[in-house]
């Protein structure tokens, strides 16, 4: 079996056992909406979730993941698992001291850190922010250890344990929502501790497979190993990278605390929508490149990484634009199925389908970014993400401030300044890789994104066309709504299908030979 097959048979389990998390995370999130609403409460609540979160991102998935991994496969590769397991202790040893300082920091400080994230809240929001920001904080704790897990166990071509995990931690916070937040002075405050719980029981189910691989971890403290020192001189650059990536939410969420109430809800619970298909392919897709990347790098073939690299752009441009362009003409459908019931009214859906929206053009941006950032840590490249990060970043900025408040878009300002970001990102990176690191036909690439669009756009009327037939006013959940929206979904995939085999591109069937394991 080749390269490519074993990667995309890889990121295919991946993908499924992300979709099965994807959406149970939906259903929280439809939970989430239907018992709170979309208002102060919720939008403290995503505020405090976010800063946790962040860190995790920054740190744990981006920073060490990132540096951890072409280390440590390096090291699989030339000195055996026996070499290998000594930096990975060594990282666990210095990961949980570390985390644990970082939470109580977190904890003792969290006034201040909240007000960096949303200034803007009132006193009362702003306490109830602080309170679940408190209960949540060692939530870093427990989601950085199952990172570290989760990245040994990719590197050892393991993707069951860590696409699985997050199962558990939705279906801990839709169980403590559902069943508990009525037992809390504050019921929102059940959110919060199912997050703490769901963490704890990711980290827990990576032990076993991590143990059947004799890597369990066990406390060792060698600084003086040569690859312990290159994961922490990796680390630093690319933890100020990320900080320039990330910065984005923090500018957002507090450019959003400064506009009507409800809005970081609508941007928080749209963004997960698009994050939807990002993570069953985007994510699932990076997280099998990455030690491939590594691998082809420590064995210096290069033609092997622009190969991977080349093909997996085209096949996820292929993928992601028609998820863009459907998610831009059903956008009132999927808010008013998905969150329009209880607590969440029909005001409420259109403002969560505008940033939907906004949100859906940057969509195809975001995937490659994620498969593309991953092909310059491999080349040890972390300074050319940062500049890109950081152009992209300023302009993130000045437009979010400028539509949202010049031009009173509000909430859909902001999605869309996101996503120009996004797109300025990607336009960058492809060309510092095509300039730095692998050569890509651009004449031809810009060719195929053309018809891509093309189809897309008139798959997208298609669809658009059909749901018009379907009232989508009302907050009541009935079954021909659901039968409408999935004879949209299904003419959307017959008609892109169609016209891909018209239009003679290859990636279908590569595609169908992926899904029917060919």
């Amino acid at each position: 079996m080749n390269d490519k097959s074993t990667i995309a048979k890889s990121a295919r389990s991946v993908s499924i056992f992300t979709f099965l998390s994807r959406i149970l995370g939906m259903v929280r999130d439809i939970v989430i909406a239907s018992l709170f609403g979309a208002g102060q409460v919720t939008d403290a609540f995503w505020v405090a979730f976010r800063i946790p979160n962040l860190l995790r991102r920054l740190f744990a998935e981006g920073a060490l993941t990132v540096s951890f991994i072409p280390v440590f496969t390096s090291r699989l590769e030339h000195g055996g698992k026996e070499k290998a397991k000594v930096i990975s202790d060594t990282i666990f040893t210095i990961l949980v001291c570390l985390l644990i300082l970082i939470s109580l920091i977190g904890i003792i400080f969290s006034p201040y850190i909240v007000k960096i994230f949303a200034s803007g809240f009132s006193d009362e929001v702003f306490d109830l922010a602080v309170l679940l920001n408190r209960i949540m904080f060692p939530y870093i704790i427990f989601i950085s250890l199952t990172a570290l897990s989760m990245g040994i166990l990719n590197s050892l071509k393991h993707f069951f344990a860590p696409s699985f995990s997050p199962v558990l931690f939705n279906c801990c916070i839709i169980l403590f929502a559902v069943v508990l937040h009525s037992n809390f002075d504050i019921p929102i405050v059940s959110l919060a501790i199912g997050v703490i719980i769901g963490g704890i029981l990711q980290f827990l189910f990576q032990i076993p497979f991590l143990k059947s691989r004799n890597f369990s971890f066990k406390p060792k403290l060698l600084f003086s190993n040569p690859d312990v020192k290159r994961i922490f001189t990796l680390i630093v650059p690319q933890i100020f990278g990320l900080a320039v990536y990330n910065l984005n939410i923090i500018v957002n969420t507090q450019y959003a605390s400064y506009l009507p109430e409800g809005t970081i809800s609508y941007l928080f619970l749209s963004e997960r929508l698009v994050e939807f298909p990002l993570g069953i392919i985007a994510v699932s897709l990076a997280t099998v490149l990455l030690p491939n990347f590594s691998s082809y790098i420590s064995k210096g073939d290069l033609s092997k990484f622009r190969e991977t690299y080349v093909s997996s752009i085209r096949i996820l441009f292929y993928i992601l634009i028609p998820a863009s362009i459907g998610l831009i003409a059903l956008s009132k459908p999927i808010c008013n199925i998905l969150y329009q019931r209880g607590e969440f009214g029909y005001e409420q859906m259109i403002f969560t389908s505008q940033c939907l929206f906004g949100y859906a053009i940057g969509l195809w941006a975001v995937g490659l970014i994620r498969i593309t950032v991953p092909a310059f840590f491999a080349q040890k490249d972390t300074k050319t993400p940062v500049y890109v990060a950081l152009c992209a970043f300023i302009l993130n900025a000045v437009l979010g401030y400028l539509l949202s408040f010049r031009l009173e878009l509000n909430h859909l300002g902001l999605a869309l300044a996101s996503s120009a970001s996004s797109i300025l990102n990607i336009s960058l990176l492809i060309y510092f890789i095509n300039k730095k690191i692998v050569k890509i036909e651009i004449a031809d690439f810009l060719k195929y994104m053309s018809k891509i669009i093309i189809i897309g756009f008139i798959m997208g009327i298609s669809v658009f066309k059909i749901s018009q037939l379907q009232d989508w006013t009302e907050s009541d959940f009935s079954l021909e709504k659901v039968f409408m929206l999935g004879l949209c979904v299904f003419v959307g995939l017959l008609v892109y299908s169609i016209l891909s085999k018209l239009l003679k591109i290859e990636e279908f069937d590569k595609i169908i030979k992926i899904i029917t394991n060919y």
